[in-house]
């Protein structure tokens, strides 16, 4: 990492906001659920991903492979999230879409992996899905790498 990286890093982190208001403001009763709760509602994976911001395996996911007409919903709280038109393959071992559902999800910026990235959360539950990336298909170039296991499908 040079000096221009590091500093960019840095700014970055430092002018991220801090406060989350907007997931705040819109989670309903899934926010009073307390953190024993959540473990007896998901399943382990699940738990580690929606609450613990985790990442599952690549190519693990059975919905990485779902083609079928449907809606894709947080597996927290059900909330819709994403349609199967909003779907691609993206050849990241994820499931992929180019858009989400209006007004369904909060971002906020992490820095896990060092660098900044885009990360976002059901507004619903306030539980992590994935990321969001800048190489996606056109018109808008975003790729929302989801998680398979913070998602249920539900077949049209």
């Amino acid at each position: 990492m040079n000096r221009r990286t590091l500093m960019t890093c840095l700014t970055t982190w430092a002018l991220a906001p801090k406060s989350h208001a907007a997931t705040e403001a819109k989670m309903n009763e899934f926010s009073a659920l307390t953190d024993a709760q959540w473990r007896a509602r998901l399943t382990a994976p699940q738990y580690q991903v929606l609450r613990q911001q985790g990442t599952e395996r690549a190519f693990t996911s059975a919905l990485n492979a779902e083609k079928r007409a449907g809606t894709y919903h947080c597996a927290g709280c059900q909330a819709a999230l994403f349609n199967s038109a909003m779907k691609f393959e993206s050849g990241t071992g994820w499931p992929s879409f180019h858009s989400a559902l209006p007004g369904v999800l909060d971002t906020r910026t992490d820095f896990k992996a060092v660098y900044p990235r885009t990360e976002y959360h059901c507004l619903g539950c306030g539980g992590h899905q994935g990321h969001v990336f800048n190489d996606g298909p056109p018109p808008n170039r975003k790729r929302y790498c989801n998680n398979g296991v913070a998602l249920t499908f539900v077949p049209v």
